[in-house]
């Protein structure tokens, strides 16, 4: 197969160079190359023209480890909405979804209608009024990943200290969530297809006195400093059989809820009454060959290569289940009480050349 690999070129290819993107980069590819694929790097950057290679490539499957453009997140779902576009079948999850759960208040909504247990939480903007959930509370970027914008001063005890830190964080970003602090137990649940892998947990223990018991930014990225020792990860997580069956039903019904496909990965906490919280679904975790999703796969006995493999045949089966333009045009005129003779002659392709109105399924001339 003539696979492509999309990365955030413009990180990838800085002066400062971010290696642990172009690691993961170079891991997928000799994982599918040793398989005999032929693998295309194609780099999105802000120029656009990765754009033109996608559309030109006739590739089978897009690989695609973009968490963003040049770092900014909400540039995420327009990458996987060009695959979508140009009809390239790829690994991970819809635009939609990833835009959906890159928007935790959007999400969150989303999650506590469906009865999912979301801590309590609120959203303030540039120049709103700002309301307590309780305290401890925990703020960070309503729309952002990787765990931008949280830090020890995150969490906050007081009105004053919380009022504070959301002016802050207001100078740079538009809008912030305001959430309940849970003390307690955090573990990462990963999804691969319908499965659940073995459940992980965040080990504290290490974590300063003093501290906030939080995986920052520090933690995921400044390795070897205080936070990152003192947020280990764990797995397979030592749960009771009863909660550990119980997070993998919230888990799924999350996963359900937003439409996730192919991989994801949920972060809940447990608090002292054994009541897990759902803290983020991500759409599009980091899939380097330490991080997290592929530890817990490890623990499963899915080795790398085999990961790798596995996120591209489910891409591909999705791909093979879409129905076509023509034909998804032709189902919804059906259902819309449109006779079968006209849906034909009211077809998207006739429709898109000019050819047939939707009203009537009449001939109309171009325009």
């Amino acid at each position: 197969m003539k696979i492509a690999i999309l990365f955030d070129g413009a990180s990838a290819l800085a002066k400062s160079p971010d290696l642990l993107i172009l690691g993961t980069v170079e891991a997928i590819e000799r994982s599918l190359a040793a398989e005999g694929n032929h693998v295309v790097r194609i780099p999105v950057l802000m120029d656009g023209r990765w754009i033109e290679r996608v559309r030109r490539g006739k590739f089978d499957l897009a690989f695609n480890v973009c968490e963003g453009i040049d770092g900014i997140a909400t540039l995420e779902p327009p990458v996987v909405g060009v695959l979508e576009l140009f009809g390239v079948p790829y690994t991970g999850s819809s635009s939609y979804t990833t835009s959906l759960c890159l928007r935790k208040h959007v999400v969150n909504a989303l999650l506590e209608r469906g009865g999912l247990p979301i801590p309590r939480w609120t959203t303030v903007r540039r120049g709103g009024a700002l309301t307590s959930v309780g305290f401890p509370t925990i703020c960070k970027p309503a729309a952002e990943d990787a765990s931008v914008g949280v830090e020890q001063r995150s969490v906050a005890r007081t009105m004053r200290a919380l009022t504070a830190r959301v002016d802050a964080m207001l100078e740079l970003w538009d809008e912030v969530l305001v959430q309940r602090y849970v003390d307690g137990r955090e573990i990462n649940v990963a999804i691969l297809g319908d499965t659940v892998l073995p459940i992980s947990e965040i080990d504290f223990a290490a974590m300063p006195r003093g501290m906030w018991r939080i995986v920052t930014y520090q933690s995921k990225w400044a390795v070897g400093s205080e936070e990152d020792v003192g947020a280990t990860p764990r797995c397979p997580a030592d749960l009771p059989p009863k909660l550990a069956a119980e997070v993998r039903r919230v888990a799924l019904a999350a996963w359900k809820l937003v439409g996730g496909e192919g991989y994801g990965r949920i972060d809940m906490r447990i608090d002292g009454a054994g009541q897990p919280w759902i803290l983020e679904v991500n759409a599009n975790p980091d899939i380097a060959p330490d991080a997290g999703l592929a530890r817990m796969a490890s623990v499963a006995g899915i080795e790398y290569p085999a990961l790798v493999r596995t996120m591209c045949e489910l891409g591909l089966e999705r791909g093979r289940e879409e129905i076509s333009i023509e034909d998804g045009w032709a189902m919804a005129q059906r259902l819309s009480g449109v006779a079968e003779a006209s849906t034909r002659s009211a077809s998207a392709f006739d429709l898109f050349g000019g050819e047939a109105s939707p009203e009537t399924g009449q001939a109309v001339g171009d325009h």
